[in-house]
């Protein structure tokens, strides 16, 4: 039998924190809206219809993951995306759901047609 290595505990927190900061709704409301480019926190509050202190809670979090840039010019905060990789995370993510979604809607079909015969 083969003995598997084991992943370090401070590997596998590190990547459930990074997983946690992604499975906030606002999270992603607002990397939905970066998306298009940098925006300031006031445009980011106007997008997502939610206060200033909520957004900007979140902002601080997902800048210390990694996932954003912050800048200053001024009085104005600006933030990025830091990482784009997290786009091709999320689109994967949504292209599962979204099989799932058609091969139920498929048994909903099957379900349909069967019980007219």
């Amino acid at each position: 039998m083969a003995v598997v290595d084991t992943v370090p505990p401070e590997v596998v927190q590190q990547v459930a924190e990074y997983f946690d900061v992604l499975g906030e709704p606002m999270r992603l409301r607002i990397l939905n809206v970066l998306q298009g480019g940098e925006r300031c926190v006031q445009e980011l509050v106007e997008a997502t219809q939610t206060s200033q202190a909520n957004v900007s809670k979140h902002l601080k979090v997902m800048v210390q993951a990694g996932i954003l840039n912050r800048r200053t010019k001024g009085t104005s905060a600006y933030y990025s995306i830091a990482d784009l990789l997290i786009f091709d995370l999320c689109s994967l993510v949504c292209d599962r759901i979204a099989c799932r979604i058609e091969e139920q809607a498929q048994q909903f079909r099957n379900f349909s047609l069967s019980t007219r015969e």
